[in-house]
């Protein structure tokens, strides 16, 4: 990957929407070369697909949380249980495996607290595997970034 091809991807980061035409213009290529060099970026899997940003708030999900899972044990069996278990789980959109004192982390968004409280009653402490878990509620969002660092 060159130069150029970071241009194409930091520029399709900051808007998925552009058309050819924008984007050859905007990492100064001409249309061809730019969208043979686009065709290959998605064929090798470096874009991996396009989406719309969507604001939570505006969709009534209020709380964000950040639940941190120990297993109860470190094993193939209980691992795989556990993951097979979260990944139905529409509320979490996004599981990290972790190093330190935590197995997992766990982005998760809920509508209410009361919401939150029935995810975990009634879902998340349901999964398999799960020794402990803990959680921490976001009272705000500071940054957001939809550019990859030193692709700028």
């Amino acid at each position: 990957m060159d130069k150029i091809d970071q241009k194409i991807i930091s520029e399709l980061q900051r808007d998925g929407r552009l058309t050819n035409h924008e984007l050859s213009e905007r990492v100064s290529l001409s249309p061809s070369p730019c969208l043979r060099r686009l065709r290959q970026l998605e064929r090798d899997g470096v874009i991996e697909g396009y989406t719309a940003l969507v604001n939570q708030e505006a969709c009534g999900l209020h709380i964000t949380a950040f639940v941190s899972i120990r297993l109860e044990k470190q094993n193939d069996k209980t691992i795989q249980a556990f993951e097979n278990g979260i990944r139905n789980l529409d509320e979490i959109v996004a599981c990290y495996l972790m190093s330190g004192s935590s197995d997992y982390l766990l982005h998760v968004l809920s509508a209410s607290l009361k919401d939150y409280e029935i995810f975990i009653r009634d879902k998340l402490s349901r999964t398999p595997g799960i020794g402990t878990l803990e959680t921490h509620f976001a009272f705000g969002q500071v940054k957001r970034s939809t550019v990859f660092p030193g692709f700028d």
